[in-house]
């Protein structure tokens, strides 16, 4: 079991895939259904009157949009994101579609094998021993 204490509220809890424990996902998840409401419903809104109508923080706010989960619509210009690799103007996400592209296929072309012996193919295994030192 792996504990931690969440670093908003401070409770300790049994770590999951996000890093906070169960009552400030619900508020975590309460806040992202304010937010996703009132910019569907004032598409042309800014950050900061975002976060002033809805009570959700800047930080938060704009942590949704780079997680991807919030999408701005095109003609909402009052809201720069921009890309992190070349400062492309974005509507959500971190990278832009060129960047992102470019780094997917960085990531595909290495040819890096996971396999220790080549006659383990379609196996992977955990251990970092060859046959050789395993046998003694």
């Amino acid at each position: 079991m792996n504990l931690r204490n969440c670093p908003q509220c401070g409770k300790l809890f049994v770590y999951n895939i996000r890093n906070l424990c169960p009552e400030c996902i619900k508020k975590d998840e309460k806040d992202f259904g304010c937010v996703r409401d009132y910019l569907y419903n004032h598409p042309r809104a800014t950050i900061e009157e975002i976060s002033e109508e809805t009570g959700v923080s800047y930080k938060n706010v704009l942590e949704y949009l780079k997680q991807g989960r919030l999408m701005l619509r095109k003609n909402n210009t009052n809201i720069l994101l921009s890309c992190e690799h070349c400062g492309e103007p974005i509507l959500s996400g971190r990278l832009c579609e060129k960047c992102g592209n470019k780094l997917k296929r960085s990531m595909t072309s290495q040819n890096k094998s996971m396999f220790i012996d080549k006659d383990r193919k379609g196996k992977i295994h955990l251990s970092k021993l060859s046959r050789d030192e395993r046998r003694r």
